[in-house]
């Protein structure tokens, strides 16, 4: 059984509107059965350099997100629409929830801790000290709430850089570090299984998802093998999240699209276009988490339109799961 969408799109006032069917092979004849009408709008209208690590807050109802080379965190309130931010002194690739309060991001090639209300950043531990051109890229905290994330070296232009000479990291609550591997080119998108028993991993310029085995107890991965390997026009794999069914969503940079994957088939299920290319990362967030909010950036572009904005992806028909918080 083959599946696909197949996506009719229609302008509205406020974005586009696709009305996509799921498309069925079966023994060699096709069947059509209508799926929800998926809606694609601008939510943020910024031109961010490299937007990326959106998180969704539950109590204030806002997306954080990052500008990586703009070194900015901003907080998008999706009631009042008003947007703040907080300036560092590096590129920031990632911001992520505290259990104890505000928020915990890496720039450079720091763990750092987030004050919003004081705009005060303080560092935890340091990575790739021998390695003065890296910084971090992607990362995400785990459900025991450890922080995973990866480094890469600074690029000449998007995509284009020194290869493997990134790891990947684990920060514990206790601030220790760990490194996991490395060799990495661009170490990206990442999420567990709703069992925590799989790891699933990008490393941008492999083209494809990995699989690892993921204790929850220890936060040691292992076993590594490929998931998921892309197809030529959906281009290279940038940030992931996963839903509550297990599949996993990945934002594909310079593909101008989000595509969901079935990790038990090792399928893609879905595609989700977006009106820009350079789409950078995506996660759930709203009341119930049925919307998806997906990141783009414009550096390097000479045409922007709406390339560097937040999008929100709704009538999706399925939901996400809240993001962990930081236990350090």
């Amino acid at each position: 059984m083959h599946l696909g969408p197949v996506v009719d799109a229609t302008a509205t006032r406020h974005g586009i509107r696709f009305r996509p069917h799921l498309k069925i092979t079966l023994g060699g004849h096709m069947q059509h059965r209508a799926m929800s009408s998926v809606k694609v709008e601008c939510v943020v209208k910024e031109h961010l350099k490299i937007g990326e690590s959106p998180v969704w807050e539950e109590k204030d109802n806002s997306l954080l997100f990052v500008d990586i080379t703009g070194k900015k965190v901003y907080r998008w309130n999706s009631f009042t629409k008003e947007i703040e931010h907080v300036s560092v002194d590096a590129p920031v690739s990632l911001v992520a929830l505290r259990k104890s309060g505000d928020y915990i991001i890496t720039q450079g090639t720091q763990f750092a801790a987030l004050n919003w209300k004081a705009k005060s950043v303080s560092a935890i531990n340091q990575v790739d000290k021998d390695k003065p051109n890296n910084r971090f890229n992607d990362g995400k905290v785990d459900p025991a709430g450890r922080l995973f994330a990866g480094t890469m070296a600074e690029e000449i232009r998007p995509a284009v850089l020194e290869r493997q000479q990134g790891s990947f990291y684990t920060l514990f609550s206790d601030h220790s570090v760990v490194k996991n591997f490395n060799k990495v080119d661009i170490s990206n998108g990442l999420d567990w299984s709703l069992d925590h028993r799989t790891f699933f991993y990008i490393d941008s310029l492999s083209y494809s998802v990995d699989a690892f085995d993921y204790d929850l107890h220890t936060g040691t991965i292992s076993n590594r093998r490929g998931m998921y390997k892309m197809e030529k026009e959906d281009s290279i794999p940038d940030g992931m999240c996963i839903d509550r069914e297990g599949k996993l969503w990945v934002a594909c940079y310079n593909g101008g699209r989000v595509i969901r994957l079935d990790p038990e088939t090792g399928k893609r299920i879905q595609i989700v276009k977006l009106p820009v290319e350079t789409t950078t990362s995506c996660c759930f967030g709203g009341s119930d988490y049925s919307e998806l909010y997906v990141t783009s950036a414009c550096q390097g572009m000479d045409e922007v339109g709406l390339a560097g904005s937040i999008f929100k992806v709704t009538g999706l028909g399925v939901k996400g799961i809240p993001s962990y918080s930081y236990a350090g």
